[in-house]
């Protein structure tokens, strides 16, 4: 038995020390990653992984702890089985879920998020052939909300926008986009423009389309589509929703595609670089850093660190480490300070971005993970496909569980975080879980 004045307690005390140290620097980290996001719309969460696009919400905290019949507020149940996300915008919940497994009905539903009660239903009808795997059944993208009118597109079926009464103010047919695993990638806003990555397909193309009106502004095509498999005998696809980068002060549209990440001028859809090194399947949105960006391939391909910013082809000069072969992903990160926390199917593990070496990872026993991360506070959560919200602290030394909430319902969906409340979309119900 050790006695108080032993070595071993002197070096237990000192890495103690050590620790606090290194949680200290990292709370202030992520004070500055807070800071950063924009704190006006702190009640909202107006699009896919929130109002900046990264996952981080500008909440102060949000309940851990919940279950069927445990700080729920209400739930309201959805015609069928869906991966897309909900939006939170002033009073109003966005959600987009088809009619029924055909696709053949898609639609937007908005909800009071007083008590769940449906305002309003716009649904398109579109009874051509359109293929998707079960996995991801149809109206997988997730809308966005300006605060006036709401956006969505429904893959084939168009670009719609609504007013927040469900008035339809303009609609937009952007052609077919046939891919055998269907689509999923999400419109962001930006400025006066909405932006979509269009595919996958053999027609696949990253295009601006005016806010007021649908016009396109700019479209910028993709070459090496396909609607099965590409020429080299592999799948190939992007399901990645676009992020915005302030590279040397300026704005710039990042997209991850197929084996390479690209970034585009946001009023003229010009290429400004580019970046190779990623595999076939581009699932997971990239994730960005201070100056630095994480890019990860669906289907155990390659993920990449690299620098923001250049002219042409930066691979040489940009590219920081290639991970070859990362288990599955299809969720999206989220970056605190120097740290990449990131989900896989398998569970979730702590990067360090500057270098990719993995500090740990921890796999969740029977569980499979294509949600996305959502950063609250010193806190992240991320929903299994069994249903199963792990809450886990954002520590780059060690995995630490906070919570396991249970809901027995698939997911496959990404949580809203809105005034102290999280919204979360099962392929049953869509849930507002309170404390309050």
């Amino acid at each position: 038995m050790m006695n108080p004045g032993s070595e071993d307690n002197s070096m237990v005390r000192s890495f103690g020390l050590a620790r606090l140290q290194c949680m200290s620097w990292f709370l202030v980290a992520l004070t500055y990653e807070l800071a950063a996001s924009s704190a006006l719309r702190a009640a909202d969460w107006p699009a896919f992984r929130g109002p900046d696009h990264n996952g981080i919400s500008t909440e102060a905290d949000a309940p851990i702890h919940w279950g069927p019949q445990t700080n729920i507020k209400w739930k309201v149940a959805l015609p069928s089985p869906g991966n897309s996300s909900p939006i939170v915008c002033g009073d109003r919940v966005f959600l987009t879920c088809s009619q029924d497994a055909s696709g053949s009905r898609r639609s937007l539903y908005c909800f009071d998020r007083k008590d769940g009660k449906q305002l309003w239903v716009q649904t398109v009808a579109y009874d051509r052939a359109d293929p998707t795997h079960k996995r991801n059944p149809y109206c997988a993208s997730t809308p966005t909300c300006d605060g006036e009118k709401v956006f969505v597109w429904h893959g084939s079926a168009g670009v719609h926008c609504y007013d927040l009464d469900g008035k339809e103010l303009w609609s937009k047919d952007l052609g077919e986009f046939r891919h055998i695993w269907g689509y999923a990638s999400s419109p962001i806003i930006y400025g006066d423009s909405i932006i979509l990555n269009c595919g996958p397909g053999a027609r696949s193309f990253v295009t601006a389309l005016d806010r007021k009106t649908g016009r396109t502004l700019w479209q910028t095509d993709e070459p090496g589509g396909a609607e099965d498999r590409g020429p080299t005998g592999n799948w190939v696809g992007s399901w990645d929703t676009p992020v915005i980068a302030k590279v040397d002060g300026l704005d710039q549209i990042l997209v991850s595609q197929s084996h390479h990440v690209k970034a585009y001028e946001p009023t003229t859809g010009k290429i400004l670089w580019t970046c190779d090194g990623t595999g076939d399947l581009a699932y997971a949105d990239i994730m960005l850093g201070q100056g630095i960006a994480v890019a990860a391939s669906g289907y155990r391909g390659p993920a990449i660190g690299f620098k923001l910013g250049g002219s042409g082809d930066v691979t040489a000069t940009n590219r920081l480490w290639r991970a070859q072969r990362p288990p599955q992903r299809v969720g999206t990160g989220v970056i605190l300070g120097q740290y990449l926390f990131m989900v896989s199917e398998p569970g979730v593990s702590c990067i360090e971005v500057a270098t990719g070496r993995e500090v740990w990872k921890h796999s969740e026993s029977g569980q499979t993970f294509w949600a996305s991360i959502v950063a609250v506070g010193d806190k992240l959560f991320v929903t299994s496909q069994k249903g199963v919200t792990i809450v886990f602290a954002a520590d780059p030394k060690e995995f630490r569980l906070l919570a396991a909430n249970d809901m027995d319902e698939g997911c496959n969906s990404t949580l809203a975080i809105s005034n102290g409340q999280v919204f979360l979309r099962t392929f049953k119900n869509l849930y507002c879980i309170s404390e309050k």
